[in-house]
């Protein structure tokens, strides 16, 4: 009887992902649509919000400092070993490793190089603009504070925004603008907020970021992610000119490539070529002529003249030779005469 195994969910992945041998003919590119515009406009105005309210010193930095002598790290120390941990998902070295290692493979097993070039935009935009953001209004975090209920801005610091934040929400955020379908996007979307929301509040907890950097953070990573189809012109004008250099190097490497050696035409004896006949098909391999042998100067003995010699390592004596009579065999009547001749009197 016929049974038939039932799939699992892992299996159901791996026959996805082999039915992707070569480049997908389309692949689903984020257009600049204008629900996405008026998102990014909702957040640019959210991120000025931010900063002007920082720099005038409203509630929202009176909030701040509230929350820092609230001391989290002091109110729950025993989730303080595990957010030591989970902060590590907003650094930027060890989570950009990840999605390269993750979006790499992706890129080998669809033959484009999309998802590494559209990660590579978003972390250069992530470092040109909250690193300006942060050297630009050069404000000082929690541990470093000097006036009780300043805005600490523009003393020499580089916390504002958070860069932990804004890290956890380009790094992960791109998961899902370059999920292949619109289920996949919603459930990596989701996913990645819930992360860096709780990234950003982990910095809060240990006292390392005001939450006003925080929410920032947050707006920074964002507008990142909601500007990258503009970006995608750009990315796709360089996969093409890398793959063109690609195939360039290849045509010239293919043309220095070392000339094939020439097969040695077949070796014909002089009574053949005499009589006109045509080479065999397959070359006729010629034994190299051995050197010649050099004999040692000096007369020469016939061998019936040179001194027999015994072998090394016989036991038995050198002796003279016997005459030619004695070694005769015996006759066949002489059965008791010996063979042998008798010495001694």
């Amino acid at each position: 009887m016929r049974t038939e195994r039932n799939l699992t969910r892992l299996d159901r992945v791996f026959a996805r992902l082999d039915r992707e041998p070569e480049r997908p003919a389309h692949i689903d590119v984020p257009k600049m649509s204008r629900h996405r515009v008026v998102l990014f406009a909702a957040t640019l105005a959210f991120y000025l919000a931010i900063v002007w309210a920082v720099a005038i010193t409203s509630w929202l930095v009176r909030f701040d400092w509230q929350v820092m002598f609230f001391r989290p790290y002091q109110q729950w120390p025993e989730i303080h070993a595990f957010l030591d941990y989970y902060v590590v998902l907003g650094q930027r070295g060890p989570t950009a490793v990840m999605v390269a290692a993750w979006l790499g493979w992706r890129s080998w097993r669809q033959h484009t190089l999309r998802p590494l070039l559209t990660l590579g935009a978003s972390l250069l935009l992530l470092n040109l603009t909250v690193g300006a953001a942060k050297l630009g209004m050069g404000r000082l975090g929690p541990h470093y504070a000097i006036t009780i209920g300043s805005n600490e801005m523009g003393l020499g610091g580089d916390i504002f925004p958070s860069g932990h934040t804004a890290n956890a929400v380009v790094t992960w955020g791109i998961l899902a603008y370059l999920a292949s379908t619109p289920r996949a996007r919603r459930w990596l979307s989701a996913l990645s907020a819930v992360t860096s929301l709780g990234v950003g509040l982990t910095t809060v907890y240990l006292g390392t970021h005001w939450l006003s950097d925080v929410l920032l953070g947050w707006a920074a990573g964002l507008l990142i992610l909601l500007a990258l189809p503009w970006c995608e012109p750009l990315i796709a004008r360089s996969e093409a000119g890398i793959f063109a250099l690609r195939d360039l190097w290849r045509t010239r490497r293919g043309r220095t490539a070392p000339a094939p050696v020439p097969v040695p035409a077949a070796v014909l004896s002089p009574r053949a070529a005499a009589d006109g006949e045509l080479p065999a098909r397959e070359p006729v391999a010629v034994r190299p002529s051995r050197p010649p042998v050099h004999l040692a100067p000096g007369p020469h003995t016939a061998r019936s003249e040179r001194t027999p010699v015994t072998p090394a390592g016989s036991r038995r004596p050198p002796h003279p030779e016997r005459p030619a009579h004695l070694d005769r065999p015996a006759r066949a009547g002489a059965g008791a005469t010996s063979a042998r001749p008798l010495t001694g009197g």
